[in-house]
């Protein structure tokens, strides 16, 4: 079978470049090892975070490093003999989390974070999944008025510098927002441009169906199996193989697995998260998304119930499922609002693909002319998938781009 182009990954990112490539009139073979939108696209808060314009850094104050040392938080857990290996990767994140370098970092983010709900929205009214989106934004609540103090001081500074939108709630807002939650919260912040997703995996899947009415194809197949074919690629489907004159590597966490096969050295890394769905009780509901942000998990409510989702897990990518957060973050859930029953079989865990600039990895691949990179979204998968698709098919197809993708490109890393 031949393609103009294959994409190898149909998560939101992969699924989003195929649909902007179909579009433009390239054919095009969307090829993952499982159906779309089932793996890392699946397991998430469901936010498309306009208000995220600082990625998510690595603490660099003493206290909270000690704390985060002890392993015992919800919000943080590590696997002590993965720390060597993460070693290089921590390091430069830590550097990059300075201040200076952060906003710096910022400043360039923000120009993806910008459009991040807009092309969304294009694409799920186009694919008739546009009732998944619910445009009723977010809100990080408070046990403690110095983490609301703290917090506040963070969301006045992202107004001032990039226009973001938030409302302060106090207890009696919080209340009329959220009647069923803790009643000795002291308040609540609420990110009112922001869009939660009731059900990112059957988002994907939507998204992945209309690429399929666009008339681009779905393949299973093994994404490791890729090889150069003259000037293009070849890779394996349970099909057959699928001969393109050009590739999109959008793998998520598995995208090293590629790339260092292809010579390519590229500083990335895996945080793990989890999550768990459980029944509201009967008579109450959540209404946004809510971050607890003093004890660091959130709540989400979902097609299937209230999704509880953990922070980060540093581990191997491939080891064991270790859902220790889970399990200290669920008696503190239950005290923030009345869960009922769980209503998963066993937790579910997903890997978000990070670098250490935090930033994603967008643009040509800087020793193969015929392939692209689309990866390294971290925890903002999810709301950067319709930007990144737009931006890779702008690029794949001529276009100017609508914003200046220099600073995603792959080659800003000296290990490339």
């Amino acid at each position: 079978m031949k393609f103009d182009t294959v994409v190898l990954g149909a998560g939101i990112v992969g699924v989003s470049v195929a649909i902007h490539l179909q579009k433009r009139g390239r054919s095009v073979a969307l090829v993952d090892r499982k159906s779309p939108g089932l793996e890392t696209s699946f397991g998430n808060a469901g936010l498309l975070q306009r208000e995220g314009v600082y990625p998510y850094a690595l603490p660099r104050d003493i206290g909270t490093l000690m704390h985060y040392a002890r392993n015992a938080s919800i919000d943080v857990h590590y696997h002590r003999e993965a720390l060597p290996a993460l070693a290089p990767f921590l390091w430069a994140y830590w550097r990059n989390s300075e201040p200076a370098r952060h906003a710096a970092i910022a400043r360039q983010y923000a120009t993806l974070i910008e459009h991040c709900v807009t092309e969304h929205e294009i694409i799920a009214q186009a694919a008739g999944v546009e009732s998944l989106l619910r445009p009723t934004g977010w809100i990080k609540v408070f046990h403690s008025a110095a983490a609301q103090d703290d917090e506040l001081r963070d969301a006045e500074r992202w107004h001032r510098e990039f226009g973001v939108q938030y409302k302060l709630l106090d207890p009696a807002k919080l209340q009329l927002a959220e009647p069923h939650l803790d009643r000795s919260l002291v308040g609540g912040l609420h990110y009112t441009d922001a869009v939660s997703v009731t059900d990112p995996g059957a988002l994907v899947a939507g998204y992945a169906a209309y690429f399929e009415r666009l008339g681009g194809r779905f393949l299973t197949g093994d994404a490791t199996s890729l090889e150069a074919e003259g000037d293009g690629w070849r890779v394996m489907t349970q099909d057959g193989p699928v001969s393109a004159s050009s590739a999109v590597i959008a793998l998520g966490p598995w995208a090293k697995d590629v790339t260092s096969a292809l010579g390519y050295r590229l500083p990335l890394a895996v945080k793990r998260g989890y999550h768990m769905h459980y029944a509201p009780q009967p008579g109450t509901v959540l209404n946004h998304p809510v971050l607890d942000v003093d004890n660091g998990f959130l709540l989400a409510p979902m097609a299937r119930g209230i999704r509880l989702t953990t922070g980060v897990e540093l581990a191997d990518r491939d080891a064991p499922k270790t859902p220790v957060q889970l399990t200290r973050a669920e008696p503190v859930a239950r005290t923030l609002f009345p869960l009922g029953e769980r209503v998963d079989d066993e937790p579910w865990m997903g890997r978000r693909p990070c670098t250490p600039d935090m930033m994603p990895i967008i643009g040509p691949a800087p020793r193969h002319k015929t392939m692209w990179f689309a990866f390294g979204h971290a925890h903002h998968g999810l709301t950067l998938g319709a930007v990144t698709g737009r931006l890779i098919a702008s690029m794949m197809t001529g276009e100017e781009p609508f914003i200046d993708v220099t600073p995603f490109r792959a080659d800003r890393f000296e290990s490339v």
